[in-house]
């Protein structure tokens, strides 16, 4: 049984953080990895000969980004496209109304505004609603408050609602009234036209990184933890597990003794998400010029409202759209054809016949990846803020969890991924690593 000082299982950005602090503070490292490639949820795909980031996406504000500042010193392309937080507005978006028009201008300026009262108002309401209300309580009474007309309402509850969707991948009566406090936008989003997975790849330079591992038991104990795969046993003095929520309920992956609390409870509080990208290219742009995004209102949109132009990337018509949520629950298992007709059906509402059929289509399918189960997790009726880093608590003193789960500032983000990856690894050196040692080029 080979003896390291540091077993790392999951090569996605955490992981990769954590393995590549602890090498270069001289451990000895193995990364063990289920799947044939780096990256977890961190995927980019090149088939069709272009860039499409079929897992993480954007960069949701580069101010004070370490993961802006990690791709600044590894030369990643960076593009700046401000609307991918679900923001009203931001960047030009053509909002279509129940009857399949579009919007005038005052009107949807209107609508923005609205969106922007009623969040001034959840502040408040969410600091001072109990513990077990779900954000459709707290959105509701902010909502209510206003005293405005039902059709006023209803577009902004409605608003709101696929906001849960799309940030969290969950119904909104599913997510803990304080599940979006994190749902703030500092400085510029961008994304990558080279691709999100350039990041993973720098992380991954130089490492002991054994990929097809399928790990099965983590046992822990006073000064060791054991760690079993498909292909071996493994041992070390520490060890850092990343793997996504979803794994760590399926019983797949089982530890040993069970996770105390409060690190357990935490666990059980936090649930992973349904959420999936459909991008479609076309032949030719047949949606509004200038817009950065279409979105249509009313009872049609209740799966597909919103298609994102990201042409710019690589020049080719493209729209992207999300299944989130029940979307996502209820469409799994349609094979692409079915989800993209789906989809089209609700585009000819707004464009007719112009709509053509895509020449190329990417349906992800998270749900079923049994490495991951979902795309990333959100707080369940009940779950706090603390949840998250509590989730994160140094079990016995030689076990850590890390991933985007773990972090509360920014969860369910790179960010989160690759903080929590940093703070594993102080919390194994014991003393500090300024975070820049991460992308920072080796000395001596």
């Amino acid at each position: 049984m080979d003896r390291y000082d540091t077993i790392v299982v999951g090569a996605g950005v955490a992981g990769l953080t954590a393995a590549r602090l602890l090498a270069r503070a001289g451990r000895r490292v193995v990364v063990l990895e289920a799947r044939d490639r780096i990256g977890g949820r961190v995927w980019t795909d090149r088939s069709d000969g272009l860039v499409t980031d079929l897992g993480a996406s954007w960069i949701h504000g580069i101010a004070d980004s370490p993961v802006a500042a990690a791709a600044g010193a590894f030369a990643m392309p960076m593009m700046e496209f401000t609307v991918g937080g679900y923001q009203p507005d931001s960047r030009p978006i053509a909002y279509y109304g129940p009857d399949g028009e579009r919007l005038p201008d005052d009107e949807a300026r209107q609508f923005a505004d609205d969106v922007r009262t009623v969040d001034a108002a959840l502040v408040d309401v969410i600091a001072a609603s109990a513990p077990d209300a779900s954000y459709l309580d707290v959105t509701d009474q902010a909502i209510e408050s206003q005293g405005w007309a039902p059709a006023r309402v209803e577009r902004v509850r409605e608003f709101v609602r696929h906001r849960t969707e799309e940030q969290y991948g969950a119904w909104i009566d599913d997510l803990a009234a304080h599940g979006l406090d994190d749902d703030s936008i500092e400085g510029d989003e961008v994304v990558f036209p080279d691709g999100y997975d350039r990041l993973p790849e720098h992380l991954a330079a130089g490492l002991d990184i054994r990929l097809q591992h399928v790990v099965t038991d983590v046992q822990w104990g006073d000064d060791k933890v054991v760690v079993r795969s498909d292909t071996g046993t493994w041992a070390a003095d520490t060890a850092v597990v990343t793997v996504p929520v979803g794994v760590l309920h399926s019983g797949d992956l089982v530890i040993e003794p069970a996770l105390p609390e409060p690190v357990a409870g935490a666990l059980s509080r936090l649930e992973m998400n349904a959420f999936e990208k459909v991008f479609l290219r076309f032949g030719t742009k047949f949606w509004d010029e200038d817009v950065y995004a279409v979105r249509q209102q009313g009872h049609h949109g209740e799966w597909w409202h919103s298609w994102y132009d990201v042409t710019a990337l690589h020049g080719t018509p493209t729209l992207l759209t999300f299944a989130a949520g029940p979307a996502a629950r209820a469409t799994r298992g349609w094979g692409d054809g079915r989800v993209v007709e789906s989809v089209l059906d609700q585009l000819r509402r707004l464009y007719g016949d112009r709509v053509e059929q895509p020449v190329h289509v990417h349906v992800t399918a998270w749900q079923d990846d049994p490495y991951a189960r979902g795309s990333y997790a959100f707080m369940t009726v009940g779950s706090t803020t603390a949840d998250h880093d509590d989730l994160a608590t140094p079990v016995g003193g030689v076990l850590h969890l890390a991933g985007e789960a773990t972090w509360t500032d920014d969860p369910a983000t790179v960010t989160a991924a690759l903080c929590s990856g940093h703070r594993a690894a102080v919390n194994i050196l014991g003393h500090d690593v300024p975070i820049r040692d991460v992308w920072a080029a080796p000395t001596g």
